[in-house]
């Protein structure tokens, strides 16, 4: 992400925060001199896969499954987006995916400019499921 003028700019210590911020660079600007909104989606891409990992840990597949967006304005400049992940939210998560069924769950991130202006909205879905061998027949997690 790095080359696309992504970068983290912050996660907390309990991996419930994220930050991310994306350079206006010519590698990432159309024809307007605006942002491509392709570098705008991007810069979404991953962050609640990667703090649901933390919480629910290697028992769990985790995948963006899908996402859309709305360009609400044109972006210039450096852009931000800010990610929140609530400890109630993750126990509600964790007990859908106990029955190994699939947990399809829709996270919305907005995409701002220094001056907190919306330049975008970008919804998430990721698809969350207790792997197969961390099943018992019963649809109950095994016990370690």
């Amino acid at each position: 992400m790095w080359g696309a003028g992504i970068s983290v700019q912050e996660v907390s210590d309990d991996f419930r925060y994220g930050k991310v911020r994306l350079r206006m660079g010519l590698t990432n600007r159309n024809f307007m001199g605006t942002h491509f909104g392709g570098s705008l989606f991007a810069m979404t891409d991953m962050m609640y896969v990667f703090m649901l990992l933390r919480y629910l840990g290697e028992d769990h597949i985790i995948w963006d499954q899908s996402a859309r967006i709305e360009f609400v304005k044109p972006g210039r400049g450096n852009v931000y987006a800010e990610f929140y992940l609530t400890e109630e939210r993750v126990e509600v998560i964790r007990a859908k995916a106990a029955s190994g069924e699939k947990c399809l769950e829709e996270f919305a991130v907005e995409v701002k400019d220094k001056e907190g202006k919306l330049i975008a909205r970008v919804h998430r879905t990721v698809y969350i499921r207790l792997k197969k061998n961390r099943q018992s027949t019963t649809g109950k997690s095994q016990e370690d």
